[in-house]
């Protein structure tokens, strides 16, 4: 197939091209605003494939797509665009407004238009997938309120209750992928991953910020108690899962994708100082440097995905348990210094953000 990617110079969208370019026939079209969280860096190693092309394009540029749409003439669309960071939803929402909106908006449009033209057989073919989070369904109980907790996961069935702008956005964009399906026919599929971690992640996020300032020796700000619970999925598995989606998934279906590595993130935090202690060993521990913060406003205390359909209608599952796949991101970073300094240079230099009230 030729495939759009929207976001594909992102942390999740990179990771999808690499995987396409690398594991697959399929020809990758990426297409990306370069927002302070794009970067071509994170797909150098594929770029100079022949199956490869680039587009510098906003979503929310009607013309600009249906250019796009009209010179490569996509098989199917991954939609991944997205602003994506909690924090910065709380300082300054309409951004997610305008792009997770506004954006999905415009593409559904544009592709509507543009399958709607299509010959019999590539109008068949023809498919969207829209790649969304768990944050849609607001929080689950939390074991320490509720003995019973473990056993309430996430189903593709459960309601939305979504806590934060940036939730709230794609909780909307979801609603509208639904709606243009049921509504005009457009064979959509849609996703939503738990939390992702690994490389080329921008150091505003949990994982590669606990990492970088202990590098530094640095404060490594936990939020609140530090008893927030997130399910954890490395990013190529996700890659992965998602590709799946695309040639074995059926249109007009939600599936959920997860790593079943449930963790506080205190837990988080004191496993990355271990690895860290076996790998860029020092004097002193790097848990010796864990402060704790304000809390976010409005912070989920847990999220956990049952991820059975996937597994059993696609044959999916998750390859890396936490402890090998936080091996491997701390090792990666530590690798990768430099690609560090570049994305955050001008962007953000490791500061607080999200305590807006």
């Amino acid at each position: 197939m030729k495939i759009l990617v929207t976001g594909g110079a992102g942390f999740i969208g990179s990771a999808v091209v690499r995987h396409l370019i690398q594991n697959t026939d399929h020809e990758v079209i990426n297409l990306d605003k370069l927002t302070y969280a794009g970067n071509l860096a994170n797909v150098e190693s594929v770029a100079q494939s022949p199956r490869y092309t680039f587009e510098h394009v906003d979503i929310c540029n009607r013309p600009e797509l249906e250019r796009v749409f009209d010179t490569h003439k996509p098989d199917a669309i991954m939609h991944l665009a997205a602003e994506s960071h909690v924090d910065r939803s709380i300082d300054g929402p309409a951004a997610f407004i305008e792009t997770n909106i506004v954006g999905t908006y415009t593409l559904l449009e544009v592709s509507r238009a543009y399958w709607q033209g299509l010959q019999d057989e590539q109008k068949n073919r023809f498919r969207l997938l829209h790649v969304s989070t768990d944050e849609v369904y607001g929080d689950l109980p939390h074991p320490d309120d509720d003995d019973k907790a473990a056993a309430q996961l996430f189903s593709e069935l459960t309601s939305y209750a979504p806590s934060s702008p940036y939730s709230a956005s794609k909780a909307s964009s979801d609603h509208l992928v639904r709606a243009w399906a049921r509504s005009y026919g457009l064979p959509t599929m849609i996703t939503n991953c738990s939390n992702n971690y690994g490389p080329y992640h921008f150091p505003e996020k949990l994982i590669p910020l606990i990492i970088l300032n202990a590098l530094e020796q640095r404060p490594l700000p936990v939020y609140g108690k530090g008893d927030q619970i997130r399910d954890w999925l490395y990013v190529e598995d996700h890659a992965r899962a998602l590709s799946t989606v695309l040639e074995k998934g059926a249109p007009g279906e939600t599936y959920n994708i997860g790593g079943n590595n449930e963790k506080r993130n205190i837990e988080v935090v004191e496993t990355i100082c271990s690895t860290l202690q076996q790998l860029a060993p020092t004097d002193t521990h790097y848990r010796d440097l864990i402060t704790y913060v304000e809390d976010r406003p409005g912070h989920d205390r847990r999220y956990a995905i049952d991820a059975s359909k996937i597994k059993k209608e696609l044959g999916w599952t998750p390859a890396e348990t936490f402890e090998s796949g936080i091996k491997k991101t701390v090792k990666w970073y530590l690798d990768n210094l430099d690609w560090c300094r570049k994305a955050q240079s001008g962007n953000y230099s490791r500061e607080r953000l999200g305590i807006q009230r």
